[in-house]
């Protein structure tokens, strides 16, 4: 796809080292909002390592980070938030969980970067940094346009995030058969697969057609028979990928029952979306074939091990995120002259960061992943 790009900007923490600090700028201060106490602190605090990573890698005294606990509530959060911008700070990471974005519009020349992938209701100081629905859906897209593949179905479960999947299938534009939903308790899932597969229906035509042979004079029935009473089904199925909007041992489950309708990831792709590369997959899957969008992986990997070389733990998923973003607004507010950032992210921008490389516009940000594929117990990448 050609796009137009006004300002086209390509980030990366090397360029980032090449630009000298000077004493005389102004401070960027950037506000952290994360829950450092309570059920989630592990993961604000992941996030909080992660920024100083950030921090120390660009090694500039005019950036400044501010992190406040907002208790995972949406009163404090707002709260922090207000301290942080009374004192002057107009940039902000976080809040982690879109829940918590309530009141934040009315600090309207202040940006928010949270790293939730769930958009609700799209305000002009939010901006959504997760890896969303239709970035997943747009690197898929481009996976089947590759492939020339035109028969897709999609599968989606009745849960809180189907209204993102629905938008991001519609805003990428991507060709999609039907659209099937399903509850997600295992023995539903499984009657509901059957369902959307005709098993039985397929199961059936291998009786009929035993049976007419049996009635027929066909020199070769008898190895015809044979054959066909190692099949479990007989008859073409309507598409030739099948897209599980799903995780964990949902995803599991829905490929399991695939398969035991006689739909073989062989002969139909079977695609999710983004795994951030669990390792129970190769478990699973090992000897299959499953594609999916992701970030870029060696990135991935690399910024692991750099963090456990650190605080002797892992990162989390939006860990990875939030390093980036902290380099994202440094280069930002450097090239812009300015910290009154409201405006700078309205310009088309392209970055390349560790998680690979995202398209800013409008306040809006599109991650474009990469995509890989699980086979022989390995991620391989497709592109």
């Amino acid at each position: 796809m050609k796009k137009l790009f006004n300002f086209i900007f390509y980030f990366s923490f090397l360029f980032l080292l090449s630009i000298k600090p000077s004493i005389s700028e102004e401070k960027i201060k950037i506000g952290l909002l994360l829950p450092l106490s309570g059920q989630n602190s592990e993961l604000g605090k992941s996030v909080l390592r992660s920024v100083n990573l950030a921090i120390n890698k660009i090694d500039d005294p005019i950036l400044e980070v501010y992190p406040k606990n907002n208790y995972d509530s949406p009163e404090k959060n707002y709260l922090a938030a207000k301290e942080l911008y009374d004192s002057g700070v107009r940039i902000f990471i976080g809040p982690i969980f879109e829940k918590n974005i309530k009141n934040l519009e009315k600090l309207n020349d202040a940006i928010f970067l949270t790293l939730s992938n769930k958009i609700s209701k799209k305000k002009n100081n939010i901006i959504y940094s997760g890896v969303n629905a239709y970035s997943q859906m747009y690197a898929i897209n481009k996976f089947l346009k590759k492939e020339k593949i035109e028969k897709t179905i999609c599968l989606i479960p009745k849960s809180d995030f189907k209204a993102e999947i629905e938008k991001g299938i519609q805003k990428s534009n991507i060709k999609i058969k039907k659209v099937f939903y399903y509850d997600t308790e295992p023995t539903e899932i499984t009657k509901r697969i059957e369902e959307i597969t005709k098993y039985s229906v397929r199961k059936q035509n291998v009786l009929d057609e035993i049976k007419r042979l049996e009635n027929s004079e066909d020199p070769n029935k008898e190895k015809k028979i044979e054959i066909l009473e190692k099949k479990d089904t007989l008859g073409k199925l309507n598409f030739n990928s099948v897209i599980i909007s799903d995780f964990d041992e949902t995803l599991k489950s829905v490929t399991t029952s695939l398969i035991y309708t006689d739909v073989s990831p062989e002969e139909i792709y079977f695609i999710t979306l983004n795994q951030w590369f669990d390792e129970s997959l190769l478990n699973e899957f090992g000897s299959q074939n499953l594609y999916f969008p992701s970030v870029n992986k060696k990135n991935y990997d690399d910024f692991s091990k750099t963090f456990f070389k650190n605080f002797n733990l892992y990162p989390t998923k939006i860990s990875f995120l939030s390093y980036d973003l902290v380099g994202l607004v440094y280069y930002l507010a450097k090239t812009n002259d300015s910290v009154l950032v409201n405006k700078i992210f309205d310009k088309q921008t392209v970055f390349k960061g560790k998680t690979g490389i995202f398209e800013i516009e409008n306040k809006n940000i599109k991650h474009l992943l990469n995509f890989y594929k699980v086979e022989n117990n390995k991620f391989k990448e497709i592109f």
